[in-house]
């Protein structure tokens, strides 16, 4: 599920923790994507700040499956959603 809407939002996504956090801060994003696969120091900073903003994050499992969603070809850790 989660999966697919990254998917079809692929113009209206943020990818990568930096630009995720970025994105988060600026009020940009409507949710998050968060890799269960990825170190855990790095995503975080990405669940309490959304926690604290009160945006809804989504876990996924695999940090390459979420990266070929976003059309990349490599994994990502995260992937902000915009409003």
């Amino acid at each position: 599920m989660s999966y697919e809407k990254v998917a079809q939002a692929k113009t209206g996504i943020v990818i990568g923790t930096k630009q995720t956090l970025k994105a988060m801060k600026q009020g940009q994003v409507k949710s998050v994507v968060i890799a269960d696969d990825a170190a855990k120091h790095i995503t975080s900073q990405v669940r309490k700040l959304a926690e604290e903003l009160g945006i809804l994050a989504i876990q996924v499992d695999s940090m390459k499956r979420l990266g070929e969603a976003c059309g990349i070809d490599v994994g990502t850790a995260t992937v902000a959603i915009k409003k």
